[in-house]
């Protein structure tokens, strides 16, 4: 689709104060079309978390705010801060909750384990709810509870923490990637030291993501990307989605359109996405105007100021995300002969 002029050029009337409503408006209608016919898939939901450790939690209250936001696919993270021993009964317990989750809402949730169960849900009305990632440090010297995780419809990992790939992949590690190729299970690099990450980017036969982080060229924090991993992701390509934390991306809408400028002008609008990490507060919050998912729609108009084209948009909210599912299951079905 052409991209329209941006109104914001035109002069204002002579002794007339300037207002940028009319801007404001047309941008959000634009924006409210777009997402319209390409909804966002959001690559980190904590919403799972929360309810394990608030019970009383009511999930009502988070499903209008996806709605009003056009949120159409969602990856409901599986992480949790424990380590050792309970690591693997806490990850377990996590995927029973969200489990139970997509089931109490049926008429807003679908369980999707497939890129066409993504568009299933999509044409029926339904977010569509991957599970995952999980950690990789629940895998140690075997693959059995990755099949697990994958029979319990896991589909994807995130190796940030497992001993196998701290400082480099080691044999096992090498393992895992391509078990997790052959499963169609989705590569997360969240929270990789840079060198493993683009080593894992590299090693890879499917596409990768990074289901949330921002720019370290913009600010530094230990879960943001610099720009040798964002090309990596594009040569593998991968998609890199920008999260919604004040700590990793500044306060604003604003600064959080910057992230996404960065990684758009470095990896390439194929490879940008978004993943908020709505569900549960981070420590210092969320970014005015993108507390929860409504806030969607000003974000594009944001961009749309910006010149994002509204191919790069559809891109940005759906279609990247979306492709790789597609070519992680493609590479799955080339390696189907592959013994695990």
């Amino acid at each position: 689709m052409a991209d329209l002029q941006d109104e914001s050029e035109a002069p204002p009337s002579v002794g007339a104060p300037e207002s940028p409503a009319p801007v404001v408006a047309g941008a959000l209608e634009r924006a409210a079309a777009l997402l319209a016919e390409h909804p966002v898939a959001d690559g980190c939901n904590t919403l799972v978390w929360t309810l394990r450790q608030t019970p009383y939690h009511d999930a009502d209250s988070d499903i209008p705010p996806m709605r009003s936001g056009a949120v159409g696919a969602q990856f409901w993270s599986l992480l949790t801060p424990t380590t050792g021993d309970r690591v693997v009964p806490d990850t377990l317990e996590l995927i029973d909750i969200a489990h139970d989750l997509v089931h109490a809402y049926p008429d807003e949730l679908l369980l999707a384990l497939t890129a066409g169960d993504l568009a299933d849900a999509r044409n029926r009305g339904r977010i569509a709810s991957f599970l995952g990632p999980v950690s990789g440090s629940t895998l140690t010297d075997s693959l059995g509870t990755l099949h697990a995780f994958h029979k319990l419809d896991v589909r994807s990992l995130a190796p940030a923490g497992a001993a196998w790939a701290q400082e480099g992949l080691t044999p096992f590690g090498h393992e895992v990637v391509r078990e997790m190729n052959r499963l169609a299970m989705v590569v997360d690099l969240t929270g990789c030291p840079p060198d493993v990450a683009v080593q894992i980017a590299g090693a890879s036969k499917a596409p990768v993501m990074i289901s949330h982080t921002a720019a370290a060229a913009l600010t530094r924090h230990p879960l943001n990307v610099p720009d040798e991993v964002l090309l990596a992701v594009r040569a593998a390509d991968g998609v890199c989605m920008v999260t919604f934390s004040t700590e990793q991306t500044g306060d604003s809408l604003h600064a959080v359109a910057d992230h996404l400028d960065h990684i758009r002008n470095v990896a390439g609008p194929q490879s940008v996405g978004l993943g908020a990490c709505f569900g549960s507060d981070p420590p210092h919050g969320h970014p005015s105007g993108l507390t929860d998912p409504s806030g969607y729609p000003r974000l594009f108009a944001e961009l749309l100021d910006r010149g994002w084209s509204e191919h790069d948009l559809a891109l940005l909210a759906w279609d990247n995300a979306a492709r790789v599912l597609r070519d992680v299951e493609f590479t799955s079905r080339a390696a189907h002969h592959r013994k695990p």
